[in-house]
């Protein structure tokens, strides 16, 4: 069966204008023509429910695209949903940061700036997670010691940058020995999916728990040797 692109729009539940902006984006085929008539099909059809349903499910533009062309395997969905998509945390404005924390909007600024306060990405008014409140409070706890605030930031944006590269190169390992033996494997789809999205789970935690024993043991250690170094 075939539509123009007024009674595909009505097929799919969608406005001619969402049709034409996910063709301008590479999201589907280019309609059959004849003469100045375009023509869809069915599987542009399929293809529309099946972007609007993963829309439903946060996924971006982007994601949607990988899905699409195969780089993705459905049982990912799940697993992409919990890393895209938590669950929203509690958020605060940079006022109410400020406020709640007793530091300045000023020097939060300059925290963000380093790449210690990160704001979610919404695309409006910057937003921070209320977790955020125990770093701050922690931080503090140091320049009420007497670390310069300026020397602290130094560090903490070190840390943060090779925090990242690690991150990044966990995310690797995990995608090329773990999701990738799974889906090897080729057992039920829905079984891959609950198998993928637990795994992640558990080596997040596990992650987070490896991280903070190693960096404490070597802030330990790292102590010891300054002690030693300087009597």
């Amino acid at each position: 069966m075939e539509y123009r692109i007024e009674q595909l729009a009505r097929a799919a539940g969608v406005a001619v204008d969402t049709i034409r902006f996910y063709q301008g984006k590479g999201l589907m085929e280019a309609p059959r023509r004849d003469g100045r008539i375009t023509w869809y099909s069915d599987g542009h059809r399929d293809r529309l429910r099946r972007i609007r349903e993963l829309q439903q499910r946060g996924f971006t533009l982007t994601v949607i695209r990988r899905f699409l062309e195969g780089e993705l395997e459905a049982s990912d969905e799940a697993l992409v949903e919990a890393v895209t998509t938590p669950p929203a945390p509690e958020t605060l404005s940079l006022d109410e940061l400020a406020s709640r924390s007793g530091i300045a909007p000023a020097l939060l600024r300059n925290l963000e700036q380093a790449g210690l306060l990160l704001p979610l990405a919404d695309g409006g008014e910057p937003l921070y997670p209320a977790e955020d409140l125990e770093a701050l409070a922690a931080g503090l706890k140091l320049v009420e010691a007497g670390v310069p605030i300026g020397s602290l930031m130094e560090v903490g944006a070190d840390h943060a940058a090779a925090v990242e590269l690690t991150a990044r190169r966990a995310v690797v390992l995990f995608d090329r020995h773990v999701r990738e033996r799974i889906q090897a494997e080729g057992g039920p789809e829905r079984d891959a999916e609950r198998e993928l999205l637990r795994i992640f789970e558990e080596l997040l935690d596990a992650s987070a728990t490896l991280v903070r024993h190693h960096f404490r043991r070597t802030l330990l250690r790292a102590a010891r040797e300054h002690i030693e170094r300087n009597p």
